[in-house]
């Protein structure tokens, strides 16, 4: 067998040529600046580097800022761990200045949510629990939503609604950090979507199968009237990885389905780790060919404090 031989290059050929000719896409202008001690927050932000992440948060906090002066929708969907890593009181206030004109969130979210307003506390440690069949079983995170839900089911409202009002009539002592409440409160949709036998509620006696599905319905139908409004709008996602993503996918795809454009679309997604769902349904899709999609990865509890302060500024 033949063994094929190479011949050796001559590199002192190859071809070069100045540096000031290349395209270069890190430019002085884009570089970071020194923080000074006292400095206002806005300051701060405008001294980021203006590349990659850093450049994403400030087009997101300036599209953010547009959107809310042309009194656009912003609508906000989240996963349970917004709340669990303590952001209610950040989201209420943005519900409160009228710069959230609807939020979505998942099964869990309600846990959390009714929790914080009854106890002041929530998120149980669910490895500690699990062992006796105990996790889960919180009697009153049970029996309140549950009865909360089928009350509203039999008053033909969604599930955000109908706890929502239910923690405002029971006057909840730590009501004020409920963000349910405060879109009862307020009057801006708070829309719950639930996978059955995902969320602990679903464990207790008090359950009942039509309510769940019909609340989750008729919110899906209150969700899609608000993505209908969408066009120029913003839809913000925290940490939702699989029910928000799904569910906004659907709801976007039916509100164009029935006449409304739904273009020149902001969408971003903040969560610690990049999921494929909302990459896909969230950043890419919606805005294929108008619009523009964003991702930002970090810790919740440090990137929603930095993005909505961000907007404030900028406002």
């Amino acid at each position: 067998m033949a063994i094929k031989t190479f011949s050796p290059l001559d590199f002192s050929k190859a071809r070069t040529y100045p540096l000031k000719k290349r395209l270069s896409k890190v430019k002085q202008a884009h570089l970071g600046k020194t923080y000074h001690r006292g400095s206002r927050l806005r300051s701060f932000i405008n001294g980021l580097p203006d590349v990659l992440a850093a450049q994403n948060l400030k087009e997101i906090t300036q599209r953010t800022a547009h959107a809310f002066r042309r009194k656009k929708t912003i609508l906000l969907g989240m996963g349970a761990h917004p709340i669990k890593v303590g952001l209610s009181p950040l989201i209420i206030d943005f519900m409160k200045r009228g710069i959230l004109s609807a939020v979505a969130m998942n099964g869990a979210g309600i846990i959390h949510d009714f929790e914080l307003a009854f106890i002041g506390e929530t998120s149980e440690d669910v490895a500690a629990s699990l062992k006796d069949g105990s996790f889960g079983m919180a009697r009153e995170t049970g029996l309140f939503l549950n009865n909360a839900i089928r009350e509203g089911y039999e008053q033909q409202r969604g599930i955000g609604e109908a706890v929502g009002r239910a923690i405002l009539r029971s006057r909840l002592p730590h009501q004020r950090l409920s963000i349910l409440a405060a879109g009862a409160r307020l009057g801006i949709p708070v829309t719950v979507h639930v996978g059955i036998g995902t969320d602990i509620i679903h464990m207790h006696p008090e359950v009942n199968g039509s309510a769940l599905g019909e609340g989750s319905l008729k919110d899906f139908h209150t969700l899609t009237s608000v993505v209908a409004t969408l066009k120029d709008g913003v839809f913000l996602n925290f940490g939702s990885a699989v029910i928000l993503p799904e569910v906004f996918l659907k709801a976007l795809s039916l509100a164009r389905n029935l006449g409304h454009p739904v273009n020149n679309l902001t969408t971003v997604n903040l969560d610690f780790i990049p999921h494929y769902r909302p990459l896909t349904n969230i950043v890419t899709r919606p805005t294929l060919g108008s619009g523009k999609g964003y991702h930002l990865t970090g810790h919740l509890e440090i990137m929603v404090p930095l993005l909505f302060a961000s907007v404030l500024e900028e406002i």
